[in-house]
Order: C-alpha cells, then sequence, then structure tokens
C-alpha cells in the first residue's frame, strides 16, 4: 500500500521527467533544423520559411543567440494568446472544440476540489476510526478518505450533501458547454466558405435496375424524385486493388529516388540491393535499374487494372455521391426517405472529400450488419480477455509480486528508496505500456465494421476504446482477480451487489489511480510536445531522401489529433475525478494538473503543428457529453454501493434519486441540442444559398463539384470518370432505356419504384 512519501517519490519522478521533456523542447524548438519540425503547419500554410542566419555555416544548425534561451518558455503564453474565433479559423471547429475538452475538466474540477478540500478532507482527518482499529495497515491518504469515517457516523451527510452539490455542478458546467458548442457548430456551418459536402450526400444500396447501369439508375432516380435540385453524380468505383499498386508504386519509387540521390552524391560507387524481403536477403543487384524495372512493370499492372476497373460492370459499387443545384435541395435528400421502402436508396450526408474512407465505400452495404455483429462479439471478447494480462502485469509491478517472481531481489527492494519508487511509479508505467497496441487493434476492428469516412472510424474507435478503458483499466484495476473469476463473480451476484462489490475496493485502489495519472497525464504529456520520434524520423528523411523543396516539405510529419485514442483517455480522468470526488479528494489536485497543462500543450499543438486530416464541424461532442454523462452515473452508483456497506441506511435512499435525475438531464440535452450535430437545418441552408447567389451569381457550381468526389486514384491521370450530367435540364421528360410506356414523368417514377422492388 503506498504511503505519502511513495506517492512524493512518484510526483518527484514525473515531475523531473516532465521539466526535463519541457527544457528539451524548448531548446530544441529554437535550433534553426528543427524549425519544420515544431512548426510544421506554419510552413504547409505557406506563411513560415526556413529560418536565415547571417554569419558562419554553424548558424544555419544552431541558435548562437543566448537571449532566445532566456525566453524558452515563452510558448507557454504564447498557446493561451490566440483568441477562440481565430483559433477556429486557423485550425479548424474540430481542433479548437478538442481543446475545449481540458477547459470543461478545468471548469468542472477547479470548484469541486476547493469544495472537496475544504469540506470532505476536514471531516475524513478528523476522524479516528482507522486508528482504533487494531492490527489494520493503512496510510495517510487512507486518513484522507472516507475509509476514515465510522459505520454508521452522522458525518457521512456531508457527503451526501457534497454528490449532490457535484452532481448539479458538473450538470450546469455540461449544459451551458453544449450549448456554446452547438451555436458554434451552428455558426461554422453558416460562415463557412463553400464546400463539396455542403451539396452532396452519399447514396447506398442502389437497387438493381434490368434494364439500366447503376450510373444511369442513379441519375433516372434522382432526375424524377428532385428535378430541380439535382445536378450531377459519381458512381462508387471497386478501386481499393488498384490503390494498393498505386501505393506500392509509390513504395518503389520512394527507394529509387533514395538510391538515385546516394549515388548524386558519390560517383564511385553504383549503390546495390538485393532482391529479396525488405534488400535484406537474395541477388545482390544494382539498386538503380532494379527499382526501375520494378517500376515499369508495376506500371503495367497498374495500368490493366485502371481499364479494368473503369470498364467492368461490376467494380461499380452500388452505391454514389449526388450534388445538388443548392444546400438546401442536399438538406432534404439527406433528411428524408426516398423509396417506399427504407432499405433502399439510403442517403446521409456525404463526408468532406479529405474525410472519406475510400477503401470501405468498396464493401457491400448488406455486408455491413453481419460485419459490426461480428466486431461487437470479438470486442467482448478483447475487452474480457485482456483483463488477464493486465492483471498479470499489476500483480507483478508490486512488491510481493515481484519477491515472488525474482525473490533474490528482495534486499535491493526492501530499501525504502527503491521501495517508493516501485510502489508509486512502476505499477502505473506498466500499465502504460501495457495499452500502446491497443489503438491499433481497435482501429482495425472499426474498419472492418465498414464505416465510410475518417472522423466516424474515429469516433467508433473511440467508443471502443471508452468501453475497454471503463471495463478493464478502471473496473479491472479496481476489483481483484483475473477476467473469468471477475466475470463468475459479477454473474453469481445481484445486480444491486455490484456496486457494493466494487464501491469497498474503491477507496484501496486511489494511490494507483494517482500513479498512473502523474505517468500518463504529466511526463505522458510533456513528452507530446517533445515530439521525439518524429524529430528523429524528419532528420532521417532530411540527409537520405531530400532532394528537393517537395521532398522537404513531405519528409515533415505534423501528425494531427488522435481523437479514437485521446478522447476515451481524457474520459478516464472525467471518471476517476467524479468517482473519487466524494470517496478520495486528494486525487483531485493531480486531475486540475493533468488538465491545465493538457490544455495549455495542446493547444499549443493545434496552432503550430497538427494538420487535421478532416473537418466534422465538432460532430464528436454529443459523445463525450454522453461519456461524461456515464461517468457520473457510474460515480453514484458506487457511491450508493459503498455507503450501503458503512450501515449509512438514512443516506443511502437520497443518493437513488441522483442517477435519476442525471438520465433526465442527459435527455434534456440530447433533445434541446443533439440535432444541431445530426442535422443542418433548413432554414440555415436556404440563408446561405440565398446570400451565394446574390455575391456570385455566375458561379458554375457543376464545374466546382464535378471532380471533388473522384476516387484519388483517378485524379490526374486522364481518366474519364466525370460525373454524368443531365443536358436537358429544363426537360421535365427523363429519357431511360426502359420501354416507352415508362416515358413520362409519372409512370418513369413508378418505373424507378418497380426497380427498387426489384431489389427487395
Amino acid at each position: 500500500m503506498a504511503s505519502l512519501s511513495d506517492i512524493g517519490a512518484a510526483a518527484t519522478i514525473n515531475l523531473i521527467s516532465a521539466i526535463t521533456f519541457l527544457i528539451a523542447f524548448g531548446i530544441l524548438r529554437l535550433q534553426p533544423f528543427n524549425d519544420r519540425v515544431y512548426f510544421p503547419k506554419w510552413y504547409l500554410k505557406g506563411t513560415r520559411s526556413s529560418p536565415t542566419h547571417s554569419g558562419g555555416a554553424v548558424n544555419k544548425f544552431v541558435n548562437l543567440d543566448c537571449r532566445t534561451y532566456l525566453r524558452f518558455l515563452n510558448w507557454m503564453p504564447a498557446a493561451l494568446r490566440m483568441p477562440e474565433p481565430e483559433l477556429i479559423q486557423h485550425a479548424g471547429l474540430d481542433s479548437a472544440v478538442y481543446v475545449r475538452i481540458y477547459l470543461l475538466g478545468l471548469k468542472i474540477f477547479v470548484p469541486i476540489t476547493v469544495l472537496a478540500f475544504a469540506v470532505l478532507v476536514p471531516v475524513n482527518w478528523t476522524n479516528e476510526t482507522l486508528e482504533n482499529i487494531n492490527d489494520l495497515q493503512f496510510s495517510d491518504i487512507d486518513k484522507l478518505s472516507i475509509s476514515n469515517i465510522a459505520s454508521g457516523s452522522q458525518r457521512f451527510w456531508a457527503h451526501v450533501g457534497m454528490a449532490y452539490v457535484f452532481t448539479f455542478w458538473t450538470c450546469y458546467v455540461l449544459y451551458h458547454e453544449y450549448k456554446r458548442i452547438a451555436c458554434m457548430r451552428l455558426h461554422f456551418l453558416a460562415s463557412e466558405s463553400r464546400r463539396p459536402d455542403q451539396f452532396t450526400v452519399l447514396v447506398r444500396n442502389v437497387p438493381p435496375d434490368p434494364d439500366e447501369s447503376v450510373d444511369q439508375h442513379v441519375e433516372h432516380f434522382f432526375c424524377v424524385n428532385h428535378p430541380d435540385h439535382y445536378l450531377t453524380h459519381q458512381v462508387v468505383y471497386n478501386a481499393n486493388s488498384l490503390a494498393k499498386l498505386v501505393l506500392k508504386k509509390k513504395g518503389l519509387q520512394n527507394w529509387l529516388n533514395y538510391y538515385q540521390n546516394k549515388y548524386e552524391r558519390n560517383h564511385a560507387t553504383k549503390p546495390t540491393t538485393k532482391t529479396g524481403f525488405w534488400g535484406l536477403w537474395g541477388k545482390n543487384v544494382d539498386a538503380i535499374d532494379y527499382y526501375t524495372a520494378e517500376i515499369e512493370k508495376l506500371s503495367k499492372e497498374e495500368a490493366a487494372e485502371r481499364e479494368k476497373v473503369t470498364s467492368d460492370p461490376k467494380a461499380i459499387m452500388p452505391a454514389a455521391f449526388v450534388s445538388f443545384r443548392s444546400r438546401w435541395g442536399a438538406a432534404v435528400c439527406a433528411q428524408t426517405q426516398q423509396s417506399s421502402n427504407p432499405t433502399l436508396w439510403l442517403t446521409e450526408w456525404a463526408p468532406e472529400p479529405r474525410d472519406v474512407y475510400w477503401p470501405n465505400l468498396a464493401i457491400p452495404y448488406v455486408s455491413i450488419t453481419i460485419r459490426r455483429l461480428i466486431m461487437a462479439v470479438s470486442l467482448f471478447f478483447l475487452t474480457f480477455f485482456f483483463m488477464i494480462p493486465i492483471a498479470m502485469v499489476q500483480s507483478i509491478a508490486n512488491l510481493d509480486g515481484i519477491m515472488k517472481v525474482l525473490p533474490f531481489l528482495k534486499p535491493l527492494i526492501e530499501k525504502k528508496v527503491i521501495k517508493s519508487v516501485i510502489q508509486g511509479f512502476l505499477p502505473g508505467i506498466a500499465l502504460k505500456i501495457f495499452l500502446i497496441l491497443l489503438p491499433t487493434i481497435l482501429m482495425t476492428m472499426s474498419k472492418v465494421e465498414g464505416h465510410i469516412s475518417l472522423s466516424s472510424l474515429d469516433r467508433r474507435s473511440a467508443g471502443k476504446y471508452h468501453l475497454f478503458v471503463l471495463v478493464n483499466v478502471f473496473l479491472g484495476s479496481i476489483v481483484t482477480g483475473t477476467a473469468f473469476q471477475q466475470l463468475h463473480t459479477f454473474i453469481n451476484q445481484s445486480a444491486t451487489e455490484i456496486p457494493k462489490t466494487i464501491g469497498v475496493s474503491i477507496p484501496m485502489k486511489a494511490t494507483f489511480f494517482i500513479t498512473y495519472i502523474m505517468v500518463d497525464g504529466w511526463a505522458g504529456i510533456a513528452g507530446e510536445i517533445l515530439r521525439l520520434v518524429p524529430l528523429i524520423m524528419f532528420h532521417l528523411k532530411n540527409t537520405f531522401l531530400v532532394k528537393t523543396d517537395r521532398d522537404r516539405e513531405e519528409a515533415m510529419d505534423p501528425g494531427s489529433i488522435d481523437f479514437a485514442s485521446s478522447e476515451p483517455r481524457i474520459q478516464l480522468y472525467f471518471l476517476l475525478g467524479l468517482v473519487y470526488a466524494v470517496v478520495t479528494p486528494i486525487l483531485l489536485p493531480f486531475i486540475v494538473v493533468f488538465f491545465g497543462f493538457s490544455y495549455m500543450v495542446f493547444r499549443h499543438q493545434i496552432i503550430n503543428v497538427y494538420s487535421q486530416k478532416y473537418e466534422s464541424g465538432a460532430s464528436f461532442w454529443p459523445d463525450v457529453h454522453r461519456r461524461v454523462i456515464i461517468g457520473l452515473i457510474i460515480a453514484q452508483l458506487l457511491l450508493m454501493g459503498l455507503m450501503s456497506t458503512k450501515d449509512a441506511a438514512q443516506s443511502t435512499p437520497l443518493l437513488i434519486a441522483l442517477p435519476v435525475l442525471t438520465i433526465w438531464f442527459h435527455r434534456l440535452c440530447k433533445g434541446r441540442f443533439e440535432p444541431a450535430f445530426v442535422k443542418f437545418p433548413l432554414q440555415d441552408a436556404m440563408v446561405k444559398d440565398t446570400l451565394e447567389r446574390a455575391t456570385e451569381p455566375n458561379l458554375n457550381l457543376r464545374n466546382y463539384l464535378q471532380d471533388a468526389y473522384v476516387h484519388p486514384v483517378f485524379k490526374d491521370d486522364g481518366i474519364d470518370t466525370s460525373p454524368a450530367i443531365d443536358d436537358e435540364e429544363q426537360n421535365l421528360l427523363v429519357p431511360t432505356k426502359r420501354n416507352s410506356r415508362r416515358s413520362t414523368p409519372s409512370l418513369s417514377k413508378m418505373g424507378s419504384e418497380r426497380g427498387s422492388d426489384a431489389g427487395v
């Protein structure tokens, strides 16, 4: 059991690590040759160029101005100085709202921390319950927790009262933050410059028609049913095999460029390589000739595959991106049912072009339900089976576990300094290391499910990660035993007993979570700003591969916010803060430090470093709100379970109202604000269309939208994949390949419905 001295040792180690990272960052960012690593966003925007210095050659690489080193921490106030409207314009709404999650944590937990230390800490500390129990080992941290209150004590009324105060304050902050984010999103959508996705919907599950191809069927359907607003469309090709060839060719071209650069630096000997895997074995050949021949061979395969994709009807998927003349027309189509059969002609807002995850567009829609069922079952088993290695690691990462596995280390471990380091540092770092591969696994599962945009992949992966963190990191760390023992315990006890089982263990695990917060939330965030891996990779590429300015830009890796893993990690801190606010308030200052430090670091990163892959208009915020609510309800249920073990019969019934009120509050927010994140108001669409027609009367919208949703492998290659258009835009008759009795608009519509029925 870790004591205050153990926590102090862990805090010292993590503070030293964090300060070291910050000092290293402060020095490295001032060096001219690192400028593209720490300010890549400004280079990509074209507003920054490589620093030039007069003097010797050393000045091109090292900053010799000693005065700048005295201000090496000036990035901190600079990160906070940019106003939020300017931040949104500079980095996008997604990035600006993401850092507001950390600000939300500060708004919630700073007042809660002050109240908890003013009320609950004195109430817990002044009691002497633990000291009066014989043969009981406890630490000073336990004296600050609810464990120091005797069963049936009237002091529990203070904890019940603070539970209500903390709940009401959390809901108050959440409501106003949800309202503000919803207003920011609507304002962003209204003021945003023209984008293809504002005029485009994705149509899926297009039914087969015996008389028309998918391309013709889509055009006919929308000409008939949206005659005044339909403009053009682009069918979806299954170009996954072609994309793999293009990617492979790009990799070979990079190797060819590398060896050509190497030869230009030294003409004495031509570079060689081996023909085996990664050049590790096989026949030794001339590298330049080998990769040139491989690229030529692959180019022929690529050309054949392109011809196959564009000419084979089976390569056309029953889906299309359909564009309209106005935002109003697109909104009506995206938010309404298109056919009497609700399983056909499914429409949704198209992601912006850079948000599209093209490989999943080739997945047949009918297989998506099966895929998601399989992944749900897989997630269940992954969640519970992952408890086994986590339990093993955490059982070893303590004094008893280490002495059992490595008994010869017992004399060393029993030393006070070593003991403090192990108990205060090792459990947190062990869990942190063990979770490194998890985001990749969960993202792969989300891709298998068939989501068609990068933003939806991130949100779904974040949902899986949040469940995993909740079950394994939180509940799995609190409840001792292996996964099967825990599962057996939960199955064989009533649902009302589960909060009691977990609630009793909560105070005992406070020290473990404190160490985890310091490792992950202090040193880990400081390591984020240092960008050690991108720094090393940039200099390796710059040394061996960079030949032109374009090569140098490609060598920069600005990265982006990894929402799929970072947002669930933030939710763990919300959960820990809400659970321990009443139980063990000493944990709260560590969480406040995390939120404050992270807010400053990530604000700096989105200003100077990150270049987001897409812009979803903060569509993830309802998930953030819901997960905080889940954490609040879990905290209330566990407090009820803990109180029931303390013979606080009079106070426990009062706590039952808290989860009921919290659920009601969530439904209120969901009905009031969530529609702004899933629908686009027709009123706003009409206003924006009217303004655009007044300011740009000669806009050629067709040319603007024509190539927006062409598959990336077809762009700039001269392939004819232009969207089908209707030249007779004002003609009420829609010619089709069906027989003449379907030539009138009314009969054509019926014919389209008949084609729809054929696909049932």
